[in-house]
């Protein structure tokens, strides 16, 4: 091997940059993402895998439950670790909506099978 490093590259494809950035478990499952029209960058729909994207780019795209808003920082060698792919982008995603709700705490004893049954059949009685 020789002593020089070969520069970082300017561009990088959308799929392996998601794949890179641990947003998607497998880069086929990102260019899938990319080719169904789900992502956008920097507001444009795109639908081909090999668009090449740059530090600054914004893309937005679904995840889960959520819409995932991301500034491109930094465009990786390979796919690492966690922390050093969270080091490849800025989360722009606006906080959730609604509050998680916490578990519901238990009040009290567990019920006795009689107060489960008179319960029970209070629920059922028709209301007049």
């Amino acid at each position: 091997m020789s002593g020089a490093e070969s520069p970082s590259p300017q561009s990088l494809r959308i799929d392996k940059w998601l794949w890179h950035a641990r947003f998607f478990k497998t880069r086929s499952l990102a260019a899938k993402q990319v080719s169904e029209g789900k992502i956008r960058v920097n507001a444009t729909k795109i639908s081909k895998p090999a668009r090449t994207i740059g530090p600054g780019d914004v893309l937005t795209f679904p995840q889960a439950n959520a819409i995932r808003v991301v500034r491109v920082v930094a465009l990786g060698e390979r796919r690492g670790p966690a922390p050093e792919a969270q080091a490849l982008y800025e989360d722009l995603s606006p906080p959730e909506d609604q509050p998680r709700q916490a578990p519901l705490a238990r009040v009290g004893a567990r019920p006795t099978k009689k107060e489960r049954r008179r319960l029970i059949n209070s629920r059922s009685e028709p209301l007049d």
